[in-house]
């Protein structure tokens, strides 16, 4: 049974070491509803086809290693947020673990940049199949279109987008649910075929594919790393938020694994590959099937959804950076009458249409995994080296060999993509080394950062 000093520690009263600002609102279960939320985003409606094309019809395989990989991060994630229950994710632990400002500048930046791919990669599959339900127009015009949107709301005010979240992420569910019922009724109906979801693609062996699908599908899974950014908005963070994270994983990828179980089987494997928009295929199927319109503009309230999500969370970055003087200062403006960081969101708007502008959907994802993968293998290695750092509160313990097996699998994960595709590195250079220029006309106009704050990052 834990002492006074140890409830007190853990709900963030006297016997805490570092008071915050914050108000701890957000209970076990908003927690909860909020990391799934987060991971339930526009990827499972995006990107089911693209991984279908990598690996055959066994995708729910593809899905479930990711989700391997996924709780070995998070439980990382787990044990530093409640060692650390503060904001700003990795660049936090990785600065409690190295000190040294660039190092955690560069893990900051490449976060903020993973959460721009993401939002180019949904803001690109907008203007594919789902849309075309409704009107055909080009896709990049569409994709700016979106981005451009996104950013007005961002700019309108935190309410405003926090709200729109909360409605678009309740129709997103709607959507996967009907998609899980739909497909069952057309296989009991006896349509479809099982035995396919056991397919693989030929000209390769299965554990290669496996791991080439499983590189994409990750994509769909990371969303709980936005999650640790309420940590300090969290009731009793230390205690409740590393069973909750395990909880929301759980609860999406058996969403998934569902999901894509049921669509491999009702939909022929080069049918799923061929579509931008993969459920569409199954919705459409047997004795229940809805409108494709009905579900086209669900699927899209998703993709905007997880764009939007995305926006908010880079923003915050750069106005966190900038007002630490560790990127040009202008970028941390904000709004007089909106209160909202109106450059950071130009800068970050701006970026996400340039990579709209040059990517391809599969190329985005896959840059938005390999710069979150840069970042979870610094995670990894810091919470072997914070082992060795107490804190004075009561904290979840992950086993030794999950850092490890996460960190070797995040390091496998990457080389198998330089191996697989060179231009995603590319992609991914050019954004740091964008930001390693703001580093550095930073410190050639205002002098050298300030010791680097990270939980200032989010914005708070």
């Amino acid at each position: 049974m834990p002492s006074q000093a140890d409830t007190a520690a853990l709900s963030g009263g006297p016997g805490f070491r570092v008071q915050s600002p914050l108000k701890p609102a957000i209970t076990r279960r908003m927690l909860l509803f909020f990391i799934i939320g987060d991971i339930l985003g526009g990827g499972i409606y995006a990107l089911v086809g693209e991984v279908a094309g990598e690996i055959g019809g066994a995708v729910w395989l593809a899905f479930l290693l990711a989700g391997v990989v996924a709780a070995f991060t998070a439980a990382s994630y787990a044990e530093l947020v409640s060692k650390y229950p503060y904001a700003a994710g990795a660049a936090l632990y990785v600065h409690r673990a190295f000190k040294r400002p660039l190092f955690t500048f560069m893990i900051a930046f490449a976060v903020m940049c993973s959460g721009l791919a993401s939002a180019a990669t949904l803001a690109t599959a907008f203007g594919g199949d789902y849309l075309s339900e409704f009107v055909t127009l080009p896709n990049v015009l569409v994709g700016l279109a979106v981005i451009l949107a996104m950013a007005l709301i961002n700019f309108r005010g935190i309410k405003e987008s926090v709200t729109f979240n909360m409605g678009c992420t309740l129709i997103e569910l709607v959507g996967l649910l009907l998609v899980a019922v739909v497909g069952t009724a057309f296989l009991l109906d006896g349509g479809g075929d099982p035995g396919r979801a056991l397919d693989f693609k030929e000209g390769s062996s299965p554990f290669f594919l496996a791991i080439a699908g499983a590189s994409l599908a990750f994509y769909a899974l990371i969303g709980f790393e936005d999650s640790v950014n309420v940590a300090e908005e969290t009731d009793a963070a230390p205690r409740t938020f590393p069973s909750t994270l395990f909880l929301g994983l759980a609860v999406a990828g058996a969403v998934y694994l569902i999901v894509t179980v049921i669509a491999s089987m009702a939909v022929p494997t080069g049918d799923l590959e061929a579509s931008d928009g993969a459920l569409l295929e199954v919705v459409q199927l047997g004795p229940l099937a809805i409108s494709t319109k009905v579900f086209s503009a669900i699927a899209l309230f998703a993709l905007v959804n997880g764009a939007l999500i995305n926006m908010i969370m880079a923003s915050r970055l750069v106005y966190g950076m900038a007002r630490q003087g560790v990127i040009p200062r202008w970028f941390g403006q904000v709004h007089p009458g909106r209160q909202t960081p109106w450059a950071g969101i130009v800068l970050t708007a701006g970026l996400a249409a340039v990579l709209v502008v040059i990517g391809d959907l599969e190329t985005l994802a896959d840059t938005t995994v390999l710069l979150l993968l840069i970042a979870f293998l610094a995670v990894h290695v810091a919470v072997l080296v914070l082992r060795g750092t107490p804190v004075d509160h009561p904290h979840f313990r992950a086993w030794t060999a999950f850092p490890v097996l996460g960190g070797l699998a995040c390091a496998g994960l990457i080389l198998q993509k330089l191996v697989e595709d060179t231009i995603i590195f590319a992609y991914a250079g050019g954004l740091l080394a964008f930001g390693f220029v703001l580093w550095l006309i930073a410190r050639a106009f205002t002098g050298p950062a300030e010791e680097l704050d990270p939980a200032k990052l989010a914005g708070d």
